[in-house]
């Protein structure tokens, strides 16, 4: 068999299965942090309910409106003292979890496969946690122009997979015994805007 030639075969050997392949790894790096997210909504979820955290009229609507990850953490912080001193969880990961989640779950695009951060979220953190390494070496240089049309792609590589889960892992570790602490103690805090029943 001849080795290959760009000039005369044309494309490379197997593009289209690589193609394929990378595609694939794209679609399930993002399927993961969505998994992951929902999980995380779910363990606030459970903790809202096994601490009997019952809502005034609006007033969760009102504390959810930035999102469950601030929601919850403004929620469980009045409910808890000083729930969030000293806590080493990195939150910037954590919501980046959940925009990651929401940019892959609401795609502006129909006709290909490639999610991208959105402006909003760019602006918010000019370096993502989820993006590759090539376009992390163009967005840390200095001269690069931040164009809207340029706005870097959703990539959830396994190492940021695995750094994301470790925070979520250290967060209940670090909330599970802060919160069985109020599951076990006498309830009921009139001056919440929410009572524990």
């Amino acid at each position: 068999m001849a080795p290959y030639d760009e000039a005369q075969d044309g494309e490379p050997p197997f593009m289209e299965e690589w193609s394929e392949a990378s595609t694939a790894l794209e679609m399930l790096g993002r399927t993961c942090i969505s998994m992951l997210s929902a999980s995380l909504q779910l363990y606030f979820q459970t903790w809202e309910h096994e601490v009997g955290l019952v809502w005034e009229p609006k007033e969760c609507e009102k504390v959810m409106k930035n999102g469950y990850l601030k929601g919850y953490r403004s929620a469980f912080g009045d409910v808890v003292d000083h729930l969030w001193d000293g806590c080493p969880v990195d939150f910037d990961i954590l919501e980046q979890v959940v925009l990651a989640r929401n940019v892959d779950q609401h795609p502006d695009h129909i006709s290909t496969m490639r999610v991208r951060h959105t402006e909003k979220d760019w602006q918010k953190y000019p370096q993502p946690f989820f993006v590759s390494d090539s376009e992390r070496k163009i967005l840390s240089d200095p001269e690069m122009p931040r164009i809207s049309w340029m706005r870097p792609s959703l990539h959830v590589s396994p190492e940021a997979l695995a750094a994301a889960i470790e925070q979520v892992e250290a967060l209940g570790d670090w909330m599970e015994p802060r919160m069985f602490a109020v599951k076990c103690a006498p309830r009921g805090r009139a001056s919440l805007p929410w009572r524990v029943a």
